[in-house]
């Protein structure tokens, strides 16, 4: 009997020491992201993230948009949003994602349009409000470090969407970046 317990536990410990070896982290992983978003300019905003790997399996990051042409996009002047990633790939913090955001945003006041000369102009100034958010996208990585992604996003106005035309913020982007 004390035989059978002795190798019952010099083989749990065997066990339990294999699994503590897999879940060592590499210290040389790189946890690391810049990307651009490269269908921002075609709406004539700029949009720059940078996202910090925390393990395989989720990120934190935050976007930073600007608005530099007003004839193409008359609504929004920036945004910044945080937001945190689960991801569901096999490879580390790639693959299909889910995200929730929040959002700091500055947007054109209410617009009124005049009927008789066609001309419009708004009735409050620029609106800054809080909005939060989830999204999806999938992410790919080349064993050089390049990062390509796709997403999408949808969220909503936190306190002043009475002031504006609309009561809803949404993220699409193609990013294309780094990971170091």
């Amino acid at each position: 009997m004390k035989k059978t317990l002795l190798v019952a536990v010099i083989l749990f410990s065997f066990f339990s020491v294999k699994a503590q070896n897999e879940t060592i982290v590499d210290p040389y992983q790189k946890n690391n992201e810049l990307k651009l978003n490269v269908i921002s300019p075609l709406s004539g905003s700029i949009e720059a993230t940078y996202e910090r790997l925390l393990n395989k399996k989720s990120s934190l990051g935050i976007s930073f948009l600007t608005v530099y042409d007003d004839t193409i996009n008359d609504d929004l002047n920036y945004y910044i949003s945080p937001y945190y990633r689960r991801y569901f790939g096999k490879k580390y913090a790639s693959g299909f994602f889910a995200e929730g955001f929040g959002m700091l945003t500055s947007i054109d006041g209410k617009k009124i349009y005049d009927s008789e000369d066609h001309s419009k102009f708004t009735e409050n100034p620029d609106v800054t409000d809080g909005a939060i958010g989830v999204g999806l996208g999938g992410k790919w990585l080349t064993k050089s470090g390049f990062v390509f992604e796709i997403n999408a996003g949808y969220g909503f106005l936190l306190f002043n969407a009475n002031k504006t035309n609309h009561n809803i913020v949404n993220k699409i982007g193609l990013n294309v970046g780094y990971r170091f």
